[in-house]
């Protein structure tokens, strides 16, 4: 067997090796979390991550407990660490619908298939309907998925989702955000019903609190990575065609 022979042999034991790495590289990982904990008071700076949250629609909050009611999703199970976005200051009745709530701005830059999860606690005299929105710009939000609904009062609805992986505007972009907003309830348009009653006359704005808000993403290789995986690629097919060659030998020398 010749030296040049083994070296390529070589080769394939590599590329072997290499090629099998991609499948735990692209796995989807955290990009941004906030937990709203603090040591002493919450907090909107993300937990993980970098990104900015902030109040639309003329809300306002305050941080209240992660663990009351059940609680969130969130790990920690101690008060007050554990806190929650509390937002009040929704819209009156019939007025307002899906211009207010929650919004989070996060840079998608080198990262791919967007998925956002989060825990939301309704009060018995807030919206039973939230709508979630994404935009590509920062600035003109889309509705994306159906309404979800809480459909009772002082009680948390974890591990809400929605999957963006479809919507390549979102991949490797610096503008993306999203929002969670209240929404009229569509058997009864122009209105609002409660979360506790489910009635248009028991709504009264309420408060939505939020927990563990998480962007999940697929980092995008790096071009050296892109490019060592197509030079093992040539070197893997070179290797298999010399092989192929050899055994045509063999056979015609029989």
């Amino acid at each position: 067997m010749s030296m040049r022979f083994c070296q390529l042999l070589s080769c394939v034991a590599v590329s072997t090796i290499v090629l099998a790495m991609p499948t735990s590289c692209v796995q989807a990982a955290v990009l941004t979390q906030w937990d709203f904990n603090g040591a002493t008071a919450g907090t909107t700076v993300p937990s993980t991550g970098s990104g900015i949250a902030s109040l639309v629609g003329g809300t306002t909050a305050t941080f209240a407990s992660g663990i009351v009611n059940g609680g969130s999703s969130d790990p920690v199970t101690t008060s007050p660490t554990n806190f929650a976005w509390n937002s009040t200051a929704y819209p009156a009745q019939g007025s307002g619908d899906r211009t207010a709530g929650v919004q989070f701005n996060v840079s998608t830059v080198g990262w791919t298939g967007v998925t956002v999860n989060w825990d939301t606690r309704s009060s018995n005299t807030s919206a039973r309907h939230q709508q979630f929105q994404f935009s590509t710009n920062g600035t003109s939000f889309t509705d994306l998925g159906a309404l979800f609904a809480n459909t009772a009062g002082d009680t948390w609805f974890n591990n809400r989702s929605i999957d963006l992986t479809s919507i390549s505007a979102v991949d490797n972009n610096p503008n993306f955000a999203f929002r969670m907003v209240s929404a009229f309830d569509p058997a009864n348009p122009g209105n609002y019903v409660s979360s506790g009653a489910g009635t248009t006359t028991a709504y009264a704005g309420g408060t939505l609190r939020f927990d563990i808000v998480t962007v999940n993403a697929t980092a995008v290789p790096e071009p050296t990575s892109m490019l060592l995986l197509g030079t093992v690629g040539v070197v893997g097919f070179a290797v298999r065609r010399r092989l192929k060659n050899r055994s045509n030998r063999d056979s015609a020398a029989v």
